[in-house]
């Protein structure tokens, strides 16, 4: 099932899009389903999104770009809490690096783009606040917003928390091998697409 998201952006220099898995790299829970493990760990004060308000083990269209969004079920690791992780990108050109994510509090860092000639070149990763009514600050287009927070032991339905859809541009668009993200668990992602932007 696809899930088509609407916001006021759309990504429509798509050529090419080429969802990456990132199951075999998740390190944290994010999301609970409504059964509630308690596993929560998105901050240090163990919130979580809840599950049944996302589109988790589904491909879903965010503003235009396909996106592989994660299963959720509350006990294994769901989305990526970037600490230096290191996401092998082969085969087709990317002009972009697309993204879905939340930060704790806006936050900026680096990311390494590795070439497989041994080239290594660095961006700038910008997500805003994941906490609730927060508005984007770094260009961002909003992918979901839930109706609820939840917390380890109760659900907070005045706070609405977001993901975001983000991209990196990518300067050299062939021989792209590999994404190193930054030390920085204040930065999370969910999900990642290569785009190949039409000529």
């Amino acid at each position: 099932m696809v899930h088509h998201v609407s916001t006021a952006f759309h990504w429509s220099g798509v050529a090419a899009a080429h969802p990456v898995p990132l199951d075999g790299l998740a390190d944290s829970v994010g999301a609970e389903p409504s059964g509630r493990s308690g596993a929560g760990a998105f901050n240090i004060w163990g919130n979580a999104f809840p599950a049944d308000e996302l589109p988790c083990g589904e491909r879903v269209e965010v503003d235009g770009v396909p996106f592989l969004f994660p299963e959720a079920d509350g006990v294994r690791p769901d989305h990526l809490r970037c600490r230096g992780q290191r996401i092998p990108l082969t085969g087709p050109r990317a002009d972009w690096i697309h993204v879905l994510g939340a930060a704790e509090r806006r936050t900026e860092d680096e990311v390494l783009l590795e070439y497989a000639d041994g080239t290594v070149r660095s961006q700038w990763l910008r997500i805003s606040d994941f906490w609730p009514q927060t508005p984007a600050r770094f260009g961002e287009s909003l992918a979901f917003r839930t109706a609820r927070l939840l917390y380890p032991r109760h659900e907070q339905h005045t706070m609405s928390p977001s993901i975001w859809h983000q991209r990196v541009p990518v300067a050299v668009p062939e021989g792209l091998s590999a994404l190193v993200l930054p030390d920085n668990p204040a930065m999370h992602l969910f999900a990642l697409t290569l785009v190949e932007e039409a000529a």
